[in-house]
């Protein structure tokens, strides 16, 4: 009896490009790729950050190349992908948040988080795709989404805009690039501890309220989400595109 083969999950001789790389869950999204064999261009805009990293990724067996970008500028991101094009992968993990009542909302701040989580988003991804169309690259599209882009939350009128307009989006990419062989997909974490996020978690009323969503009854951490990247970048996942990988400890499920 022949027994059908596990697709693979490595990536060897793949490139990948993760945005906001330097630290946190782009720098855990980037060693995951590079752990399984994919070379990855960090980007950013601190220097010192992704050089950092892509140095700790070589130092770990792994291949990795920081590159400086400010991903709002759309004429530089079109120069970037002119010189280093094509990619395999693109993880679109660069955002923000600025948590606050909606009647307190301003519009600066509406500009700082939708520019960034969106609309910086979806023309990393258009510049993206051009280049692998180009080069008949099929591959695959992750964005770094929210559980947030699924529910509602007090003081993050603006976050859950931009993550529900990301898990939008992410279809809309989905079935234009289905035909070109290119996959859209994004990953929903929880509330993930990170040295960014650990201060909000000083406040225990604040960190009560959130466990008791978290349905397994902890905060995630990155390494919750490297596996998830590694599965939506391989053969594992050939057949998936347009959805939403939720990795939210049962957050959304009731």
């Amino acid at each position: 009896m022949s027994l059908p083969r596990t697709p693979s999950f490595r990536l060897d001789g793949r490139r990948a490009l993760v945005t906001g790389a330097g630290r946190g869950i782009g720098l855990a999204l980037s060693a995951a790729l590079a752990q399984a064999g994919c070379a990855v261009t960090l980007v950013a805009r601190a220097r010192d950050e992704i050089e950092a990293a892509a140095a700790a990724i070589r130092a770990d067996g792994g291949i990795a190349e920081a590159a400086l970008l400010d991903i709002g500028d759309i004429d530089a991101v079109a120069a970037f992908f002119a010189a280093y094009a094509p990619f395999d992968v693109l993880v679109n993990n660069a955002g923000t948040n600025r948590p606050k009542p909606m009647q307190d909302v301003t519009p600066a701040d509406y500009d700082a988080v939708l520019d960034l989580n969106v609309r910086a988003a979806f023309f990393v991804s258009q510049a993206c795709v051009r280049a692998m169309l180009a080069a008949r690259v099929r591959g695959a599209l992750i964005h770094v989404g929210s559980q947030m882009g699924h529910v509602g939350g007090a003081n993050r009128s603006l976050y859950c805009a931009s993550k529900w307009a990301l898990e939008g989006m992410s279809k809309a990419f989905a079935l234009d690039l289905a035909p070109h062989g290119i996959r859209s997909n994004t990953i929903a974490p929880t509330f993930i501890e990170t040295p960014l996020t650990r201060p909000f978690f000083e406040d225990v009323a604040f960190k009560a309220s959130v466990l008791a969503k978290i349905k397994l009854g902890r905060l995630g951490t990155v390494e919750d989400l490297m596996g998830a990247v590694v599965y939506l970048a391989s053969d594992a996942a050939a057949l998936v595109t347009g959805t939403s990988l939720i990795v939210d400890g049962g957050w959304t499920a009731d």
